[in-house]
């Protein structure tokens, strides 16, 4: 799937809190209101990482007449950005996304007819609300390597990290323990575990390395909602589970993930043994990032084929 052109826009996101006005940036593929499909909300990962590298699915509207929106969540990407807010765990949280998610639909007018697609940290938050809100809009719920907790999360990346050559985890272990982890070598590292559990195309795609350079430039969302270290999640999120919640996702659901993904099977697996409508789909050439791998075209038949004119 190549980039395609989207049409581009503002919403007015009213946060009190922030203390100066707030818009949401999106961009649109195609007609929202006259496709016999409803629109497919696409909501990224990271906390923090804006959707540039999700463009690709924006080739859903002009291959199959699904109109696909893209957004970025304020304090990244082209929304309004909060720097001031790095580390206020008070205000980056999962609510604010929520209310955020909320703003949309109905600025949008599409609350009453759409899906979601969520990638990653979108995909936890896409089946929270719908765990949560159970919107009677929502048609369908395609989750792309999605987490139910950022523990078990944790546990997978450790699962991954023993799998390196032992000198690169050396290098981790040496760095992390002298707290300099912001060198060169460690840095290098951290670009080999991304080359084999995130994106398996060497060099990054550009609409991925589009998201890692506008996150390096202001990472506050990441920084706060996530923190620091690859490894351990020490932000806002740490502690967040929707394990006991999954239960309650009550619309068709599609799981999908990459043999060498970051989400690990066993991250994937409490959402299809807990939603009462679930097909998973992996992918065995691919890691995090699949929809920019060599297996992209498989995802976009899947997406537009499998769910919208066969169902589940």
């Amino acid at each position: 799937m190549s980039s395609p052109t989207g049409t581009d826009g503002f919403l007015d996101f009213d946060v009190p809190e922030a203390g100066k006005s707030c818009k949401t940036w999106y961009t649109a593929y195609g007609d929202l209101k006259s496709s016999k499909f409803p629109p497919l909300i696409v909501l990224h990962g990271g906390p923090g990482m804006p959707s540039n590298y999700l463009k690709a699915y924006g080739q859903l509207a002009d291959k199959a007449s699904i109109p696909v929106v893209l957004y970025d969540s304020i304090g990244c990407g082209n929304s309004t950005p909060l720097p001031e807010k790095m580390g206020d765990g008070s205000f980056f949280n999962i609510d604010l996304h929520i209310r955020e998610l909320d703003n949309l639909l109905k600025g949008l007018g599409v609350e009453e007819d759409f899906s979601f697609l969520g990638h990653s940290y979108g995909a936890a938050l896409a089946a929270w609300y719908t765990a949560t809100r159970q919107p009677k809009g929502l048609r369908r719920l395609i989750l792309h390597s999605p987490l139910p907790s950022w523990k078990l999360w944790d546990e997978a990346q450790m699962d991954l990290r023993h799998q390196l050559p032992q000198e690169l985890q050396d290098i981790l272990n040496k760095h992390e323990a002298e707290t300099t982890t912001d060198s060169p070598e460690y840095k290098d590292v951290i670009t080999e575990f991304y080359r084999r559990h995130v994106c398996r195309i060497n060099p990054f795609p550009m609409d991925l390395q589009e998201t890692l350079e506008a996150a390096a430039r202001d990472p506050t969302v990441v920084f706060t909602m996530y923190g620091e270290d690859e490894f351990h999640t020490l932000g806002t999120v740490k502690d967040w589970s929707m394990t006991d919640e999954i239960h309650k996702i009550n619309v068709p659901t599609l799981l999908m993930n990459g043999r060498y993904d970051t989400a690990q099977d066993k991250v994937v697996e409490p959402f299809f043994n807990k939603i009462p409508k679930v097909r998973w789909v992996q992918f065995p050439e691919s890691s995090h990032t699949a929809h920019l791998e060599t297996e992209r075209e498989r995802i976009e038949q899947i997406v537009s084929v499998l769910i919208y004119e066969h169902g589940i």
